[in-house]
């Protein structure tokens, strides 16, 4: 074997013990997980729904509680419609808050997917549960941030719940167990495109 093949399979060797060792020392097999998608940077809601693949090719049971968001016709939506055995969809917004622009309409809808939340949370058959645009609700204090953290840290241990949308509060972070932000890069919109349907919604 030439030396260049010699260092790489001694490296590999080494990255594998590590690797081994790091999984040997973790004790939890299994935990629902609080998991937060947040920044300014686009990918967060469609972070949170391929996950939701992943659980649905599992087997899972899951939901969907849009905040924020009005009654697009958007593409997730159509593909999850086809395992209707499994999903379980609820829209609550009524549309951008910049497009409402009524605080107590936004604070009502917000209040009625809030409480469509909850009533997921409670089903002992849901295995994970995505909070799209709950971040957005709580930045524009539609919602309490106190009772969203106390419900969502008082779940039973086995359900997952992804919370996506812009400002995540550092209250929720604090609490959740994955957080990730994404960052904005690069975007279309700058350069004049429009949002399409297959890649915004």
């Amino acid at each position: 074997m030439d030396a260049d093949k010699l260092r790489y399979k001694n490296e590999m060797i080494r990255r594998k013990a590590l690797q081994d060792a790091a999984v040997a020392a973790r004790p939890i097999a299994e935990k629902g997980l609080l998991i937060v998608n947040t920044g300014p940077g686009k990918g967060k809601s469609t972070a949170a729904f391929g996950l939701m693949i992943r659980a649905l090719g599992h087997g899972w049971k899951v939901g969907v509680v849009q905040f924020i968001k009005g009654t697009w016709d958007t593409g997730e939506k159509r593909a999850f419609a086809r395992f209707d055995d499994l999903m379980t969809w609820r829209v609550m917004g009524e549309g951008f808050t910049w497009e409402t622009q009524d605080r107590e309409r936004d604070s009502a809808a917000a209040r009625a997917g809030w409480e469509a939340a909850l009533e997921l949370m409670a089903d002992p058959e849901m295995r994970l549960i995505v909070l799209d645009e709950l971040n957005v609700a709580l930045r524009y204090e539609q919602l309490p941030i106190d009772e969203v953290v106390a419900a969502l840290k008082g779940r039973r241990p086995s359900l997952h719940v992804v919370v996506t949308g812009r400002n995540a509060k550092p209250e929720l972070i604090e609490v959740a167990d994955l957080v990730t932000e994404m960052s904005e890069i690069k975007h279309p919109f700058a350069a004049g495109v429009k949002a399409q349907a297959g890649i915004e919604f």
